[in-house]
C-alpha cells in the first residue's frame, strides 16, 4: 500500500475492535457535514471553542484504553485535552451523518458512547431520508428532543423547511432545517 492510500484510510476503535471507515461515504454525506460545519463555524467567531469535521479522533476512555471515534462534526471548548490528532475531553456537540456502512453503529454503539462520555448534544442526520434526530443529555441519558424529516413543498401541510434549529449550548447559532440539506438532491 502506497503512502497516499494509507493517508486516505480512516478507522475507529470501539472496545478494542477496529472498524474500517473506508471507502469514504457518498458525496451527500460530505455536503451535509460541510453545510453544518460552515454555519456553526461562523457562529463561533470570537469564541475559544473549536469545530472539527471528520479530522479529529475522540478518545472517549483516555485513562482506560486507546479506543477512539472520528465524529463527522465535533465542537470542543476545552483545548487542554487536545493532543496531536486526538481530543480526550468532553465535546459540547457531536453530529454524525449516516451512511449505509455506519448507520447502525451511529444510532446504537456510538450514541451510547457519546451519552456515557457526557456529550451534551448529539445529532444523527440521514441524507437518504433528509432527517435530523436531536438528542440532549438529561440526567446522564439522551432524550430525543426533536426529530425532523424535511418537507420542502410549501403546499404540503407538513412544510417545515424554514424551521429554526439552534445549538443548545450556543443558542445564537441557528440554522433552518433546509440549510442542513442545501444542495443535496
Amino acid at each position: 500500500m502506497g503512502f497516499a492510500e494509507f493517508e486516505r484510510k480512516k478507522d475507529e476503535k470501539i472496545d478494542g475492535m477496529i472498524y474500517n471507515m473506508s471507502p469514504s461515504p457518498g458525496y451527500k454525506h460530505g455536503i451535509i457535514n460541510s453545510n453544518i460545519h460552515a454555519i456553526i463555524k461562523q457562529g463561533l467567531k470570537n469564541s475559544m471553542c473549536l469545530l472539527f469535521m471528520e479530522n479529529l479522533d475522540f478518545k472517549y476512555h483516555p485513562d482506560i484504553n486507546d479506543d477512539y471515534l472520528c465524529p463527522d462534526i465535533m465542537l470542543i471548548c476545552d483545548r487542554r485535552h487536545l493532543k496531536g490528532g486526538a481530543y480526550s475531553g468532553v465535546p459540547k456537540f457531536i453530529a454524525e451523518t449516516l451512511s449505509p456502512s455506519t448507520a447502525k453503529r451511529d444510532k446504537s454503539e456510538k450514541k451510547d458512547i457519546y451519552e456515557k462520555a457526557g456529550v451534551e448534544e448529539y445529532w444523527i442526520i440521514s441524507p437518504q431520508g433528509k432527517s435530523v434526530e436531536i438528542y440532549y443529555l438529561q440526567d446522564g441519558k439522551y432524550i430525543m428532543e426533536q426529530n425532523y424529516i424535511l418537507e420542502e413543498d410549501k403546499e404540503d401541510e407538513h412544510y417545515n423547511a424554514e424551521t429554526i434549529i439552534r445549538l443548545r449550548a450556543f443558542p445564537h447559532i441557528m440554522m433552518e432545517l433546509r440549510d442542513i440539506f442545501e444542495k443535496v438532491d
